[in-house]
């Protein structure tokens, strides 16, 4: 069986390239994290070699084998970070060049790009109605590709359940952290908050990207149209033009609702249309971990 497709494997290639494209040129300098210096984890154990510092072997490994065997640990990094990407089926909506999904993959990617290049350990969780991938945070430029490659292979599955699936991911992140959540949200926002909390309850400092698609934000559709749930699946068509005002106020209400949620819990709100450029939005974001 082929694992890796012709198709996935051009998506490989256009992630690594954007990404480094995205992040290189203003990178040096402009990061800020809380947590410097936060933790060395312990991996693993070797056999001691000629030179290696005492104080690194296993004095009870030793007492029970009678070999000597050293502590391996990995390597300090300034952050854990932890990038929660929804590919639930409403993601794929696209009206422009791009769809959100596709947003969200660049966005992840590059911000991969730039945390493991700092010596950052970054890990991936994706999630529909379920958590479909658990990558543990690694701080080595050799683990891109494997958080590209999950990336590259996302498909339109299933419906939305956010608080489910934080509270989840919540419950497996043990290690003080940051969350960034990349999704479109489309949840009530009481859900939604209900399950960012879980992160904050558990001192996590929680990030959010909120991807919008333009005609989402400004519902500008001209003729009679046919929406249909991308989740359910259900169809109506209605003149956009007489329902514009009801749904505007319905959207940005939401938005709202989202906004100062986030705001009470001290979670980073990040309302975002996919016809922003990503490296705007990267370098708003590592100007404001600067300021942080």
């Amino acid at each position: 069986m082929d694992l890796l497709t012709p198709e996935t494997a051009a998506k490989l290639r256009r992630f690594q390239f954007q990404a480094r494209a995205i992040v290189e040129g203003f990178l040096v300098g402009l990061h800020k994290s809380p947590y410097h210096g936060f933790s060395v984890e312990f991996s693993d154990h070797r056999e001691y070699n000629s030179g290696d510092p005492v104080k690194n072997i296993d004095w009870k490994i030793v007492a029970k084998t009678e070999r000597y065997y050293v502590k391996r640990f990995e390597e300090e990094t300034n952050l854990r970070c932890y990038i929660l990407l929804d590919h639930s089926r409403s993601m794929f909506y696209g009206s422009g060049e791009s769809t959100k999904i596709d947003y969200a993959c660049r966005l992840a990617a590059a911000l991969a790009w730039l945390m493991i290049g700092q010596k950052d350990a970054v890990g991936l969780v994706t999630f529909n109605n379920r958590i479909t991938t658990l990558l543990p945070p690694r701080a080595y430029r050799g683990y891109l590709p494997a958080i590209f490659r999950v990336l590259a292979e996302l498909e339109p599955q299933d419906s939305t359940n956010l608080l489910a699936n934080l509270h989840k991911a919540a419950e497996s992140i043990r290690k003080r952290s940051l969350i960034i959540l990349i999704s479109d949200l489309l949840d009530e926002p009481e859900r939604v908050i209900e399950g960012l909390k879980h992160f904050r309850a558990s001192h996590h400092e929680v990030l959010v990207f909120h991807i919008t698609d333009l005609m989402e934000d400004n519902f500008r559709f001209k003729h009679e149209t046919e929406f249909v749930d991308s989740e359910t699946g259900e169809k109506v068509t209605v003149n956009p033009w007489q329902i514009r005002g009801e749904y505007l106020a319905s959207y940005q209400g939401h938005v709202q609702t989202l906004k100062s949620g986030c705001h009470q819990y001290q979670v980073e709100y990040n309302p975002v249309s996919t016809a922003t450029p990503i490296d705007d939005l990267l370098l708003k974001y590592l100007l404001m971990r600067k300021k942080g």
